[in-house]
């Protein structure tokens, strides 16, 4: 009897076929991975803003500890709470970035070149993010510390959520080639940097409870114009790119009529943060969780334009 002739396997399988993953099967699961990172992320920061307007940000006078420990069942409070589970949800994402990181470097022949790279940055970003966050307490709060800590977060939410985006399966392919594809999404990506400029602005006046000093003795007031001023180019250009994309690609059309939506929403949370002069912290809060997801859409807006203007580009040396 003669042997079965040998099955060839394809180059993708043979290196997959130790872990068990098909290269397919493990671009879904670090999508997935990214995707709950990146919820993750944005309840840090609002766990973050609520700490910060609850005036929790030194609840845990020590740090990586809690008054010398894991868990401060004695000292436990509303406001320790809040500073305990947000070390503990930072602590849960450096995990699963590690994780993330891991699992990209390990795979990288069966994923995309970008993504080791963009894991790594991500797995660097919350290492920096940790020690921002050690020396907010350290340090007493020092207002630069503290809004480098927020925009570091931001930052993380923008690359996770592109993670997400490039390596999602099942978001919407690449559609024809589009001559205006270049250009949008150069628009997307200025308005994504221009909403992350204004969460700046909004951190520093933020930090310094600036809001609350111009109140109360008219100091500080140039923080409050200079983030008023600010936002209207960034909501006019995200508005912009929204309507271009819905008008363009009608794949896109959801994800940019949420972008419009969250920019009205924004407006008028922050309107309405300072009409109740700080004084409900919920809105406060609202406010910033709305800029992360803000920044998140934008991210994978420009991550799919960009897939389609890198199909293009295919298409025209083809």
């Amino acid at each position: 009897m003669t042997a079965p002739p040998r099955q060839r396997l394809r180059p993708a399988a043979v290196a997959t076929a130790g872990i068990g993953v098909s290269p397919l099967g493990l671009q879904r699961r670090l999508a997935s991975l990214a995707g709950h990172l990146l919820v993750a992320v944005i309840a840090l920061v609002a766990i973050g803003g609520a700490t910060r307007v609850m005036q929790a940000g030194l609840a845990c006078p020590d740090w990586p500890l809690c008054y010398g420990t894991l868990l401060p069942g004695r000292q436990m409070n509303l406001q320790v709470f809040l500073e305990w589970f947000h070390r503990l949800d930072a602590f849960i994402v450096g995990i699963g970035l590690l994780v993330l990181a891991t699992a990209s470097v390990h795979g990288r022949r069966q994923l995309p070149r970008w993504q080791p790279p963009l894991a790594l940055a991500c797995l660097l970003l919350v290492a920096v993010q940790g020690g921002l966050g050690a020396l907010t307490v350290l340090q007493l709060l020092p207002a630069a510390v503290v809004t480098a800590h927020l925009i570091t977060a931001l930052l993380l939410v923008a690359l996770l959520s592109g993670c997400h985006q490039g390596l999602n399966g099942d978001s919407p392919a690449p559609i024809a080639a589009d001559p205006h594809a270049r250009p949008v999404a150069l628009l997307t990506a200025l308005a994504l940097f221009l909403v992350i400029g204004q969460c700046l602005l909004g951190g520093l006046m933020a930090s310094q409870w600036a809001a609350g000093r111009c109140f109360a003795a008219g100091e500080a007031c140039g923080w409050l114009l200079a983030h008023r001023l600010a936002a209207r180019p960034a909501a006019l250009l995200v508005l912009a790119a929204a309507a271009w994309l819905g008008w363009r690609w009608p794949r896109q059309r959801p994800l940019a009529a949420l972008a419009a939506l969250l920019v009205p929403a924004q407006i008028a949370l922050g309107v309405l943060t300072l009409r109740l002069t700080l004084a409900v912290p919920a809105i406060t809060v609202a406010h910033q969780i709305t800029a992360a997801l803000l920044v998140a859409v934008l991210a994978a807006l420009a991550v799919r334009l960009w897939r389609i203007a890198f199909t293009l580009q295919e298409h025209s040396h083809g």
